[in-house]
């Protein structure tokens, strides 16, 4: 992450070398943050400025630079050529989908796969601190998109949730009335798709955002200097607390709650942020011998990708419901297809399968049967044709 002259070969052959030491170690790739800003506009020119703060940003000089290819392809070549079952992903905020494409295409020899932003900015105003309501159908749509862009060559991350990220089901779901309802809708749809899930820490119990009552309460420095800034500036206090409460990177951050004891089982002494205190009963403890849990419906998830062909590779196409609170797409490997429908809302949805899917087997629910042309609040089916 430091911000080396890539420019400099000996520099390039130091970081190789670094690399190569920890995979003789034993390790089984790398996840390179902010890879995209390794080549920079060497000519170092001045950035246009902002109308609104008449401050520049020169982020299309310092990202994506003219050289950025030419240093992965090398990466490649002198780090990774000759060993086997590495993993490669690059965050790389900003990125197109063009860029990721290239980025991702095997046949280019660079990573096997990219961090991109697109969706988990969805719900911010002027900054991420102004939290605005998601659009109906926003996060569906950004989703396909990216399906559809990487397509049959590229390749995605799939992600809700990381270090940097508030709680998937208190941003995305209903954390209150629907909290291990929407915990799975979303895993449904996320883990269902074209590319390579991720989990993050306390996701597959559905952890929720954490509790800060007052300043003091937080640690992160990004939300610190924002409230500082914001208060110089004139703020509400109140106003800018609960824009940190709800997309501060602090609820990413509490400990994972292992059980109900004290501070979750995470340690005996006193951590560096406060547990949340729903760990009482939202715990990995309580949910290891519930057949029903959020836990247990990932084991499913993972299981079903393992099982299926079709799910680690095939072919991804969204269906048209005319509703943008459902999201409904098929994978499709040869013979075999899968149906996956999600209901990403608190209210029931009509929905009639396509007549193709008649007869279709169930394979994964998160709700008890119910009415085939009625979708429950958060409600997730998967259905099979032709699998073995």
């Amino acid at each position: 992450q430091p911000d080396l002259n890539w420019e400099n070969p000996e520099v390039r052959a130091a970081v190789y070398d670094m690399m190569r030491w920890w995979l003789d170690r034993g390790v089984d790739g790398f996840r390179m943050d902010v890879i995209n800003l390794i080549s920079k506009d060497t000519s170092l020119p001045d950035a246009p400025a902002d109308p609104r703060t008449g401050r520049g940003d020169g982020f299309s000089h310092y990202a994506h630079g003219p050289r950025l290819h030419e240093f992965l392809q090398e990466m490649r070549r002198e780090v990774f050529d000759g060993r086997d079952a590495l993993l490669t992903v690059g965050e790389m905020p900003g990125v197109t989908t063009a860029e990721a494409l290239l980025t991702t295409d095997p046949a280019r020899d660079e990573l096997n796969m990219v961090f991109q932003f697109e969706h988990v900015g969805l719900d911010h105003g002027t900054s991420k601190f102004d939290p605005r309501p998601l659009a109906p159908g926003a996060l569906a749509a950004s989703l396909t998109k990216w399906q559809d862009a990487l397509g049959d060559t590229g390749w995605n991350s799939l992600y809700l949730s990381n270090h940097d990220q508030p709680r998937t089901v208190s941003r995305f779901g209903n954390d209150r009335e629907y909290w291990r309802e929407s915990a799975t809708a979303l895993a449904t749809m996320l883990h269902l798709q074209r590319g390579t899930p991720y989990i993050y820490q306390g996701e597959e119990i559905g952890m929720t955002n954490g509790s800060f009552p007052s300043l003091e309460d937080f640690r992160d420095v990004e939300s610190l200097n924002f409230f500082a800034q914001a208060a110089s500036l004139g703020a509400i206090a109140d106003d800018v607390l609960d824009g940190m409460r709800r997309n501060g990177r602090d609820n990413a951050r509490t400990p994972v709650q292992w059980d109900a004891s004290v501070e979750a089982g995470f340690t005996s002494g006193t951590p560096w942020i406060g547990v949340n205190p729903n760990h009482s009963w939202l715990n990995a403890a309580a949910q290891y011998d519930d057949a029903d849990s959020v836990y247990n419906y990932y084991r499913r998830l993972i299981a079903l990708r393992h099982e299926r062909a079709v799910v680690a590779t095939g072919s991804f196409v969204r269906l048209d419901v005319a509703d943008p609170a459902i999201f409904a797409f098929e994978r499709a490997l040869g013979d075999e297809r899968l149906l996956v429908v999600v209901n990403l809302s608190d209210l029931p949805r009509a929905f009639a399968a396509p007549t193709h899917w008649a007869g279709a087997t169930p394979v994964l629910a998160n709700l008890p049967e119910g009415e085939d042309a009625t979708l429950r609040p958060w409600e997730a089916r998967v259905s099979a044709t032709g699998l073995r």
